[in-house]
């Protein structure tokens, strides 16, 4: 009976002058799904070295796929983290880098501009079902929201789940003390659902579950049609919250509850798709928007062998862990050649056939060669921008820092003339500056920057607008 309708479906196709493809009888576009964590470090999964935290089904995700050793964000704060991911495109392009903030907060005016083409649009065109669960970070005005830029519905907290701090001027200290010791009715973050409030202060504790939990269900009423999921999981940023069931799991403590306890929701998804046989459709992503919230101790992660943490221009705060899954398709290996969250979209268009957005500087390759094992990483540079500052580039095993301040503080930012140089391949710690042995490499670097430089057009920023005071949020 299959093979007449398809005989049939064949001969109507022909006789209206057109193919196979204009029949629906291609391939159907592959399934897309996008964990990301908030601050996870490069240190903090099993696979990636950590010798506590127990992530089994995120290591058999890396064992069954490719786990990246040199895979970067494209800044080391949420925000523009985010707004890169999802547009391809370098932060300082889309004005979402700004010079008096480099997030965005409950009171700010700004967002991710409606010029701008997410992968949600970009696949909703092609016919995709599109969602967005978890934390958004791109600003939380209508405007500004998930479903106004792509995505069908949308579920989770506009914003950090520190922000939204309750109660009155509080004492010198205190914030971090409420960090450390951190209670729901702490934060007045609110959960939404599309464009409504649907609790608030959101249940931190259950987040994670909740979130999942969401995923699956859109993965299942999707089952029969290609679908985008982005899940942006709210932890390890601080404050952490774990459900009860994972209260006194982790030998690494609070951190290491919170993180087993996305490991364990992670496994759940990968269940679902093998479960509905989805598996060999469907292409899952697993990475963090920048590294860890060390100034927070031991509730702050690890960066491993890398140097520096979330917020700074080292390796530390922009080198992720990132794991690529799609059996049947993905070569199984470890990744050596760098990557970046800037490639998915472009990587994402090619598998689904569709055309990168026109008219404007994208940033990213295709990975799609390296994905199925035919060919090497195309990337060989990484702008690593602080804000609007271009701070380093690396180009192949080599990264030069121009300029460099403290991941937190006051400290003004120190230039370097000539800049610091670093073999990556030799030293990922960063701790040996060979700018003297290897002047060429130094004035190579220093061409490409000036290159880059070019292609910047200068945009308003989206971060630095405020509400003003007393003006309805």
């Amino acid at each position: 009976m299959r093979k007449s309708l398809v005989l049939v479906l064949l001969a109507v196709a022909i006789a209206a002058g057109g193919d196979i493809r204009s029949a629906g009888l291609q391939d159907p576009p592959p399934n897309v799904v996008i964990i990301f964590t908030d601050d996870q470090g490069y240190g903090d999964l099993g696979s990636y070295g950590h010798p506590t935290i127990r992530t089994p089904h995120l290591d058999r995700m890396a064992a069954e796929g490719q786990r990246w050793t040199s895979f970067y964000v494209a800044d080391s704060v949420c925000t523009p983290s985010r707004a890169a991911l999802l547009t391809g495109r370098l932060p300082v392009r889309s004005g979402m880098a700004g010079d008096t903030r480099r997030v965005l907060f409950p009171d700010s005016a700004g967002g991710l501009p409606a010029s701008e083409i997410t992968i949600a649009r970009m696949l909703k065109a092609r016919g995709y079902a599109t969602t967005a669960i978890g934390k958004w970070h791109l600003g939380h005005l209508p405007q500004y929201l998930p479903t106004s830029h792509g995505f069908d519905s949308y579920y989770g907290v506009p914003y950090s789940n520190d922000m939204d701090a309750t109660g009155t001027e509080l004492p010198a200290g205190e914030p971090r003390r409420r960090i450390m010791n951190p209670r729901i009715d702490y934060w007045n973050v609110p959960l939404m659902r599309n464009g409504d409030i649907l609790e608030r202060p959101a249940d931190q504790t259950t987040l994670t579950s909740r979130y999942t939990d969401e995923a699956i269900a859109f993965v299942k009423g999707n089952a029969e049609r290609p679908f985008f999921l982005y899940l942006a999981h709210s932890m390890p940023h601080v404050p952490l919250f774990r459900s009860q069931e994972f209260e006194g799991r982790s030998a690494r403590g609070l951190y290491g509850d919170v993180v087993e306890e996305l490991d364990w929701h992670t496994g759940r998804l990968l269940d679902t798709l093998r479960e509905l046989k989805l598996e060999r459709r469907t292409l899952v992503v697993f990475t963090s928007d920048n590294g860890p919230w060390a100034v927070y101790d031991e509730q702050g992660g690890s960066a491993g062998p890398l140097r520096g943490a979330k917020a700074g221009s080292f390796e530390g705060g922009m080198r992720v862990p990132a794991i690529f899954w799609w059996p049947g398709t993905i070569q199984s290996a470890v990744v050596t050649g760098i990557g970046s969250t800037l490639d998915l979209l472009p990587t994402i268009a090619a598998l689904a056939g569709v055309d990168l957005p026109p008219g404007r500087n994208l940033d990213g390759h295709d990975l799609g060669p390296v994905l199925r094992g035919s060919a090497p990483s195309p990337r060989q540079t990484m702008f690593f921008y602080r804000a609007r500052a271009l701070h380093a580039v690396r180009h192949g095993s080599f990264k030069a820092h121009f300029i460099t301040r403290p991941d937190y503080g006051n400290e003004p930012p120190v230039e370097h003339e000539p800049p610091l140089l670093y073999n990556l391949d030799e030293d990922p710690s960063e701790k040996f500056n060979v700018a003297g042995r290897h002047p060429e490499v130094v004035a190579a670097i220093q061409q490409i920057a000036a290159e880059h430089r070019k292609s910047i057009e200068p945009v308003p920023s989206q971060l630095d607008a405020r509400i003003p005071t007393g003006a309805a949020r």
